[in-house]
């Protein structure tokens, strides 16, 4: 059974940079397409950056140019990279797993099957 955990998240200023991680235990992830979702308090959760089975990544035009989604296979890990972060990229950042082939990739989070447990990230002064 896939598990993943996150880490990285934090307090940070605006215009502040933090680096997620998103690790499986259990299982490789080199089959899987895996999405960054975020969500904040009393907001729907929602896709931020995607990154498929192929290396294809894809963002929601409110992080383009901000941030950089990255997989590692020799490290089994996805990095969320995000830059010039703004308040309103505060919220708990989920990353979630889907077994896919090719360029394959979802915001909708009812697509994927295997979640993380959240990492807190507040944009504050």
């Amino acid at each position: 059974q896939l598990l993943l955990v996150e880490s990285g998240g934090g307090l940070v200023q605006p215009g502040g940079s933090l680096r997620l991680s998103c690790a499986p235990s259990g299982r490789t992830l080199g089959y899987y397409a895996i999405g960054w979702f975020r969500q904040a308090p009393g907001k729907e959760r929602e896709g931020v950056s995607c990154i498929s089975e192929d290396g294809t990544t894809n963002y929601v035009d409110s992080v383009k140019g901000r941030f950089t989604i990255s997989r590692d296979n020799a490290k089994n890990t996805v990095y969320l990279q995000m830059n010039s972060l703004k308040p309103e990229d505060t919220g708990v950042y989920y990353c979630a797993a889907e077994v896919a082939s090719g360029n394959w990739y979802s915001f909708d989070p009812y697509e994927y099957d295997t979640w993380g447990q959240g990492t807190q990230v507040t944009v504050a002064s």
